[in-house]
This record gives structure tokens, C-alpha cells and sequence, in this order.
């Protein structure tokens, strides 16, 4: 297939998007390449197979990619601080951690992700960033977009557009940032609030922003177009080819390795494993008969797991053996629902016969649960 001229290309209503069996290549220059899937954790097991397998020297690259409905939290952030987990598994929204650092962010297909690698003496976020607000100023001249200090894009001066994080390896670099196009803002600012309390973390915290759609401003400005514009401007500042090479994250033909990758990136000892040590000191008021009990719940996580508790019961509130039995069984746990959810079944089934000690358990057990 002849591909036409970076000239011919730029009068094109949209870039030349061709799939390709391998695409990379000997040749200096950049590369543009566009992912075919809409899963979280395969494209972030692209940017990590990227990042270990290409030669940058070479050719710089940059990777367009949109997911279904996810948050993505950064390498050092504790999930428990930076979202409503119970609402993502409410609305079946998949968690991601990734491998670089940076804050939380939500991903649907109205946000647009771009990745830009390049070597690590040649790294350069302003750049990047100010490029992208190039193309949306290229596309719409009267749009009120910039770069901030703290590599953000703010459209008119006050709304967040674009967020921004990289990783920094020891040859090679990548940086990546978003685009809100048309993003569900109903359910980013859901999903993105804690409901916990009294938790205290080293983790790194998110700063909260006033965010706009790209589309509220311009209902003509699609993720397709922004894409475009983008993959145009990166062809013109590395003088290549107006050509969008199609991959598929799954293929292991073309990316050998990049399975396990994914998988690695959907296991629980990463998402939530890899979560800095942290502390919970909460009250649970819990409704029992005609009066409300606060019970004191203080906990140390470690690695996602509980590495020390303490209920404060009501004297007599529960048999001392049955208490015990749960503290020591909570410890060591999973700091999350489903383990605990077994766990205090199983205890249940050693619990004295006696309806209002059942009660009592289950209220106690409820709440516990929904704590995670």
C-alpha cells in the first residue's frame, strides 16, 4: 500500500488509519499507533510493553487510546482513599492501578488517552502538553486553552481538561496524559469522592479540580476529531507520514508477552496489593432495636491486608470468645468484602444458636463488610 504524502495527508477530512501485522521499524523519525480496544487493562499493558521493548533511540511514539467506563489511579495512590469502591462495583466500573505515578483519573470513551514515549534525555512533558493545546487551537482558533505549571490543561482559566502523569525509566520515558471530550461528569464526580473517614495514608492524594467537557464548549469537537487533530500535529513536528497504525493489544504476535502483562495488571496483589500502608480509626453507628450503638473500629492495612484491628464492643454485647475469634480471624484478611463476607459466614456457622446473639452478629458482621 502506497501512503500518501505528510502534504496530501494534511488536506485528509481524517487521518489514514490502516492495522499492520508489526509496526516497528528501523526507520528514524515517530511513529503514530491507535489501539482497537476499549479495555483499561489491556492498553496499559501496551504503554508497559512499550516501554520495555522499544527502541526509542530510533522512534518515538505516540499511542492514542480510549477505555469503557474505568478509574485509574497512579502507582503510589491507596484506592480506598481516591474512590467509592462500592459504587464502581455497583456500576460495574473496572479499577486499574497503573504503573506510573500522578493522581486519579476517570476514563470513559468521551476521554481521549494519549501516550508519548520517547527516550529519557529526550522526555519532555511541556512539550507534549503544549503541543496537544497546539491542535485544539489548530482545530477551534477561539478556544481558551493552556498549559499550566503543574502540567494540567485548563480551558478558560478555571476548568481542568487534561491531567497529566509519566514514568521514568533508565533509558526510556513515557508521558501520558488525558483529554475530556464528551466524559460522563455525573459519574467522574461519583466515583471519584472516598466515602471513608478517619483514614490516614503516606499514599499520594489526588488534588481535586473543576473539570468541563471539551463538547459543553463545542458540541462539534468529538473524540474522533480530537484524535486526529492530535495524531496531525505529532506528524507535522516529527515531519511523518499522516498514518494511524491500528493495533490490537491482545495480539501476542505482534507484542509476545503482552498477555501476561494484562493479566498481571488485574490481580488484586496489584490493584490493591500494591496500596502503601495505611490506618483506619472509624465509628460505626449502628441502629440495634430502639437505641444506636457507636462502635469504634480502629485498623492497620498492609499491602491490602489487615494487619492489626480493634472493634471497641459494648461490654457483654458479644461472648468474649466469639470477639476474639473475629479479631483474630479479620487479621492477616483481605481488606475487602468478598473475603470478609466469608469469613464471618463461616464464623456464623460457630456462633451459639441463640436469635439475638445471631442478631447482633449479623448487624455487627453488616457493617464490618461495608466498611471494605
Amino acid at each position: 500500500m502506497v501512503l500518501p504524502s505528510l502534504k496530501n495527508c494534511l488536506w485528509l477530512p481524517c487521518v489514514l488509519r490502516t492495522p499492520k501485522a508489526c509496526f516497528w521499524s528501523t526507520a528514524g523519525g515517530g511513529l503514530i499507533i491507535q489501539s482497537v480496544s476499549n479495555d483499561v487493562y489491556q492498553n496499559l499493558a501496551v504503554e508497559d510493553w512499550i516501554h520495555d521493548h522499544m527502541d526509542l533511540e530510533k522512534q518515538q511514539i505516540l499511542f492514542l487510546w480510549r477505555n469503557s467506563p474505568a478509574v485509574v489511579i497512579g502507582r503510589h495512590q491507596n484506592p480506598w482513599q481516591e474512590c467509592n469502591l462500592r459504587l464502581l462495583r455497583q456500576k460495574n466500573i473496572k479499577l486499574a492501578r497503573r504503573r506510573s505515578g500522578g493522581g486519579t483519573v476517570y476514563h470513559d470513551l468521551g476521554n481521549v488517552n494519549l501516550t508519548f514515549f520517547t527516550t529519557r534525555k529526550k522526555y519532555e512533558r511541556m512539550g507534549n502538553l503544549k503541543l496537544v493545546v497546539k491542535a485544539l487551537k489548530t482545530l477551534r482558533p477561539q478556544l481558551d486553552v493552556h498549559v499550566t505549571d503543574r502540567y494540567d490543561i485548563l480551558l478558560n482559566k478555571q476548568y481542568k481538561i487534561s491531567g497529566t502523569a509519566a514514568k521514568l525509566g533508565r533509558t526510556s520515558a513515557y508521558h501520558h496524559c488525558t483529554l475530556l471530550c464528551n466524559a460522563d461528569k455525573f459519574v467522574l464526580s461519583s466515583v471519584l469522592k472516598s466515602p471513608y473517614k478517619g483514614l490516614k495514608s503516606n499514599a499520594t492524594p489526588s488534588v481535586p479540580a473543576s473539570v468541563k467537557n471539551l463538547f459543553e464548549e463545542d458540541a462539534s469537537l468529538t473524540s474522533e476529531i480530537l484524535l486526529d487533530a492530535i495524531a496531525k500535529e505529532y506528524a507535522v513536528r516529527h515531519q511523518i507520514d499522516h498514518h494511524i497504525t491500528l493495533i490490537n493489544p491482545a495480539d501476542e504476535t505482534l507484542l509476545p508477552g503482552i498477555s501476561n502483562k494484562t493479566k498481571e495488571l488485574q490481580t488484586w496483589e496489584w490493584v490493591y496489593g500494591k496500596t502503601p500502608k495505611f490506618s483506619i480509626s472509624t465509628c460505626l453507628n449502628m441502629a440495634y432495636k430502639d437505641s444506636v450503638l457507636d462502635i469504634k473500629v480502629d485498623m492497620d492495612v498492609k499491602h491490602g491486608r489487615i494487619e492489626a484491628c480493634n472493634i471497641d464492643l459494648p461490654e457483654q454485647w458479644l461472648p468474649p470468645g466469639l470477639y476474639s475469634e473475629l479479631v483474630k480471624s479479620l487479621t492477616g484478611s483481605k481488606f475487602c468484602p468478598n473475603e470478609i463476607t466469608m469469613l464471618v459466614t463461616t464464623l456464623l456457622k460457630v456462633c451459639p444458636q441463640d436469635d439475638e446473639l445471631h442478631s447482633r452478629w449479623s448487624l455487627l458482621c453488616e457493617n464490618m463488610i461495608r466498611l471494605m
